[in-house]
């Protein structure tokens, strides 16, 4: 036994010896080092739960971060949106011609748009309420970049798994529309705080953050009136305040065929656009823009 040990002692000696050299030689080859550094402290750095990555402001010049590109240039970007309006305004119709332009890349209005697959979970629908919509807006004209689904799982028990699918097996999604946020909301939200509402956007940004999508939840104002409309927006400063950005359609009266879009968010200037539904086909219509400066 002994002998072994003797044997096997020099083996281990060279290889340590060995390792060390290597180190050795690696730091050496670091160009203008500090005599002070040490590889293992940046190692066990990244490994440290608590260290927190930061840059210089060198650092934050020197790199190059690309824009998010856009779905419709200067409307709609990746990321989460809110699409808020009362009840029975025309959210659905607004949706259906939103999809319907992204799925074939036709400019809405005079805005680009870029082609890509579409999904529209139409919630609060059926089949044959979509088809009777659909073929009073667009007649026979289709497309296979557009797919429906009337029914999903909630948020936190399996949507962003079928949603994942669904991407994965059109790699070419570019927007999801969700229609409404409250059909994908947990059973046990009814009670409403800032922190359940951000936790619930930041999950849906957090997914369509990583699959680079424009995430577009449909959703509703509270009846209570306000100097700023987005304060209308049902629920708690916690749903825009996460969100990327967020589109408010308004009408000055219900029976009114005229509608004014407000849009405010990160990537474009806030705006309202001035709309004119055509009451045969029920689309929405180009009136005016206001740009604020």
């Amino acid at each position: 036994m002994s002998e072994e040990k003797e044997m096997t002692a020099p083996n281990v000696s060279i290889g340590v010896d060995t390792e060390q050299s290597s180190i050795k030689q690696t730091t050496n080859s670091i160009p203008n080092r500090d005599v002070n550094f040490n590889p293992f402290d940046e190692f066990f750095k990244k490994i440290d739960p608590s260290y927190m990555k930061t840059v210089t402001m060198q650092e934050l010049y020197q790199d190059i971060y690309s824009k998010k590109p856009p779905v419709i240039e200067g409307l709609l970007y990746q990321g989460t949106y809110l699409f808020v309006g009362s009840p029975k305004i025309g959210k659905s119709f607004f949706m259906a011609q939103l999809a319907y332009h992204v799925s074939t890349g036709t400019p809405l209005w005079d805005y680009p748009v870029k082609k890509g697959t579409v999904l529209y979970l139409a919630l609060e629908d059926d089949y044959r309420r979509l088809q009777e919509r659909m073929y009073r807006m667009f007649g026979t004209d289709s497309t296979e970049n557009l797919y429906f689904s009337v029914s999903s799982k909630p948020l936190g028990n399996g949507l962003t798994d079928q949603l994942s699918g669904f991407i994965r097996e059109h790699p070419d999604t570019t927007l999801v529309i969700i229609d409404t946020l409250q059909k994908i909301r947990e059973v046990d939200s009814d009670s409403y705080s800032y922190a359940k509402d951000y936790e619930i956007i930041n999950q849906l940004k957090q997914f369509s953050d990583s699959w680079g999508i424009c995430l577009l939840l449909v959703h509703h104002t509270r009846k209570q009136k306000s100097s700023d409309n987005f304060d209308m927006i049902s629920g708690t400063n916690g749903l825009l305040g996460c969100a990327d950005g967020a589109f408010m359609l308004y009408k000055e009266t219900r029976t009114s065929n005229k509608a004014t879009l407000e849009i405010s968010g990160r990537d474009q200037q806030d705006q309202k656009i001035h709309l004119i539904r055509d009451e045969e086909k029920l689309c929405w219509n180009f009136e005016k823009a206001e740009t604020e400066l």
